[in-house]
């Protein structure tokens, strides 16, 4: 689904209608929470506050190719959204698809050892089972089942928490108050204003910031390139600012709802559509993980990497989280 606008402008009278439908929200996600499994492994969950895209998997693929620096066999841990499948199980990319394990879990296996399962509690066991030694959640905030040793709330920079209402009179998935009471760190991507409402939240947890960098190699190919510009993430504007930002010339920008199904019509018409303008289909890499292998060598895509504004801070947390475990 698409954000409504309104949850991104201050409080007016449809999220003022619909308050009293966001105490509902709530009553029902406080609804079976019983005791969470522990696993016998650090658990380190990469969570936010809001519906949506906020730059999590980035920080998730960052950590755990720092926990790997540290010789330590690290994997990450998704619900599998928008896959069939419901694991817990290890992704291949060779055999399994976006639409056996959904686009992110694909993404991060590229990368690095990458599971899922929609209970995470079974998932987690079955991962030390298999030799991982620490567990990064790639989501899963409010998710009770599994003991978390460490909890981060990722921020987007640009929209920070929005209205700071409920859903679905705003885009929170609880108040911001009983969030950040559970996390142990505020991670900031990107800038905006979101900086300043991570701030107003954080008191005394640490505030990290970082920013997605562009692979330098595609973006050198884009620039001053006319390009037409596709994304289904949660936030196609972002992706849209990031092509200017290195010096592509949009001729169009397409946005779909977060983890649309393209369909062979739809990208057969984007493809007409930029050969008529002269110009590139570009995507991001996440929605390439749900094209077809001919589409993929058909659409350039722009990979993007986390860059931390202060690298300590991060490996202090990931001391904490080691440290914890051993103690």
């Amino acid at each position: 689904m698409r954000a409504p606008g309104f949850w991104y402008r201050p409080p007016g009278l449809v999220s003022a209608l619909l308050t009293p439908l966001s105490w509902l929200w709530r009553a029902c996600a406080g609804l079976g929470r019983g005791r969470p499994v522990a696993v016998p492994v650090p658990v380190l969950c990469v969570g936010n506050l809001v519906a949506g895209g906020t730059g999590k998997t980035p920080v998730v693929s960052d950590l755990v190719e720092r926990l790997k620096a540290r010789h330590v066999a690290a994997a990450s841990l998704s619900r599998g959204h928008g896959g069939r499948l419901a694991g817990p199980l290890a992704v291949d990319p060779a055999h399994h698809t976006a639409a056996d394990v959904g686009d992110e879990p694909l993404l991060l296996a590229l990368h690095h050892p990458a599971w899922i399962g929609r209970d995470r509690a079974a998932a987690a066991q079955a991962m030390v089972a298999a030799g991982v030694r620490a567990v990064v959640m790639d989501d899963g905030f409010q998710n009770p089942s599994l003991r978390k040793d460490l909890s981060l709330i990722v921020v987007d920079g640009g929209t920070g928490f929005g209205n700071g209402r409920v859903i679905p009179a705003g885009p929170l998935r609880e108040t911001l108050t009983a969030g950040v009471l559970r996390a142990d760190a505020l991670v900031v991507v990107g800038d905006g204003p979101g900086m300043a409402a991570a701030r107003s939240v954080a008191g005394n947890l640490p505030l990290l910031s970082a920013r997605l960098v562009p692979d330098p190699a595609v973006a050198a190919t884009l620039r001053d390139r006319p390009v037409l510009a596709f994304a289904g993430i949660g936030r196609p504007a972002k992706f849209f600012d990031t092509l200017r930002m290195i010096g592509a010339r949009l001729v169009e920008q397409v946005s779909f709802a977060d983890h649309h199904d393209f369909t062979p019509a739809e990208l057969s018409a984007l493809s007409d559509r930029a050969m008529q303008s002269g110009a590139m289909l570009v995507t991001t890499e996440k929605d390439a993980m749900r094209l077809t292998p001919e589409w993929r060598q058909r659409v350039c895509v722009l990979p993007v990497r986390l860059s931390w504004d202060d690298p300590a801070a991060v490996e202090r947390l990931l001391d904490r989280l080691m440290e914890g475990a051993h103690g």
